[in-house]
């Protein structure tokens, strides 16, 4: 196991394992905007209830979330270290300097924009995720398993200040996943003359739909309940 250890602590390790929890994130992006988009149901909030519902009772999704909550902390934690080490190797000696302007400025700035995503997740998940398992959230009419989230969520986005603040961090998110998404396949070696631009074209159309969509849906929410 120390082999492993170690290969985790080196450089290359610690690349790959970004790539790695970076696009099994991006997965999980595209699972939760689908789920999230049944609030947009006129059905009164039964779809999302009961999606909300399996996401926090199913053995199977529970499992799977303790993984994920996982992954998004080392995928946070590593990140800001990676850039904190590239940022203090910057200057010494022996130190490769990539040539003035082939580096964006959402590369440059990773860290800060995974940071701000990060904080936002955490404001996010005490706002909903931790309501739904350990606060006051009232079960649905005539159920006593099915909790009514969705009175929760929509009263969020009853509030300018919260969705301004959401479809902000959604434009972040877009700039991270920008650079994101197509240096993790280039980290794991799959970088080609004739499918890179594929995986540009794709990483692009994946960095401005998906947060998009997050965005539309409490700006559509806030919308619908003004006078």
């Amino acid at each position: 196991m120390k082999w492993l250890v170690d290969f985790l602590k080196s450089s290359i390790g610690q690349k790959l394992t970004m790539s790695l929890t970076g696009l099994f994130l991006c997965s999980f992006l595209v699972v939760h905007l689908i789920g999230n988009f049944q609030l947009l149901y006129a059905d009164a909030g039964y779809s999302f209830n009961e999606y909300a519902y399996i996401m926090t009772n199913h053995p199977a999704v529970k499992t799977i979330s303790w993984g994920l909550y996982a992954m998004i902390l080392y995928h946070a934690i590593w990140g800001v270290r990676i850039s904190l080490t590239n940022q203090n190797a910057r200057g010494r000696r022996g130190y490769s300097r990539m040539p003035k302007g082939t580096m964006s400025w959402t590369s440059k700035n990773m860290a800060v924009l995974g940071s701000f995503v990060f904080i936002f997740l955490v404001i996010h998940m005490k706002d909903f995720w931790f309501q739904m398992k350990f606060g006051s959230v009232p079960y649905i009419d005539g159920s006593q398993e099915v909790k009514d989230l969705y009175t929760i969520v929509k009263a969020a986005f009853s509030e300018l200040w919260y969705v301004i603040l959401y479809v902000i961090s959604m434009f972040f998110l877009g700039l991270h996943l920008k650079h994101g998404f197509q240096s993790g396949f280039q980290t794991l070696g799959l970088n080609h003359n004739k499918y890179t631009p594929l995986i540009k074209g794709l990483g692009l159309a994946f960095a401005i739909l998906i947060p998009l969509g997050f965005a539309v849906i409490p700006v559509w929410m806030y919308l619908a309940q003004q006078p």
